[in-house]
């Protein structure tokens, strides 16, 4: 008679505990805790919490991966606005990716891990539409910009700087909304200059210096000359 009662319970408790997930309200809105797994299987898909439509507290998402669920990404929202912190994983449990989130639209700084490291590889900045907009900086593994640019409305524009591994500048280059215009530089590992010019709407333009050993070895004119209309052919 225990046993039977004690099966009746644990019936019952896990009765009212599925009924406790996946729930709507009166308006027929996802409220309470919810759950759910991969069609057809018991592997967990995501798992979070409702308020009247609305998502609170902590989102966990998963990957299937030979039959068990694997953490992939986290989400946790905030009662006062609209943003998420939003966290992405490795299979090990490493942060791969982590910034702000307003539905599918990255918001404000971003920032990105090198392969198998806790090192900073990449932080990137979002403007209110999920545009780049602002410094971009890459790093090497030993924390040293590798690159730095700016966006305007995920565009290039302004300078952009490339280094070597000792911080050494080798690459200048200068956009306007995307494109190459402007000054541009090239050194080599040493930082000697090794050739310097001029970029109009991403063609080189007028006249290309070009160094040896820190010396004028060759100028290139890339200026483009109009047609004469009366030439005869």
């Amino acid at each position: 008679m225990k046993h039977l009662v004690l099966m009746i319970m644990v019936f019952v408790s896990g009765t009212m505990l599925g009924q406790n997930l996946n729930g709507f309200d009166s308006n027929g809105k996802r409220h309470g805790k919810w759950k759910k797994n991969f069609e057809g299987t018991q592997v967990v898909r995501y798992e979070g919490e409702f308020s009247h439509g609305k998502e609170i507290g902590l989102f966990k998402f998963y990957k299937s991966i030979k039959g068990k669920a694997v953490l992939t990404a986290t989400r946790q929202f905030n009662n006062n606005d609209d943003l998420a912190e939003v966290k992405f994983f490795a299979s090990d449990g490493r942060v791969i990716s982590e910034g702000l989130m307003r539905g599918k639209l990255y918001i404000g700084p971003w920032k990105y891990y090198h392969n198998k490291s806790n090192q900073l590889m990449t932080l990137e900045h979002y403007n209110n539409k999920g545009e780049l907009e602002g410094d971009k900086f890459i790093y090497y593994n030993n924390g040293q910009i590798a690159e730095q640019s700016f966006y305007k409305a995920n565009k290039l524009d302004g300078e952009a700087l490339w280094y070597t591994e000792e911080g050494v500048l080798i690459k200048k280059y200068h956009y306007v909304m995307g494109e190459l215009h402007g000054e541009a530089k090239f050194y080599d590992k040493a930082g000697v200059l090794v050739a310097e010019g001029v970029y109009r709407k991403d063609r080189k333009h007028g006249v290309w210096k070009y160094y040896e050993d820190g010396k004028l070895k060759e100028e290139k004119d890339f200026t483009v000359k109009s047609k004469n209309p009366y030439k005869k052919k």
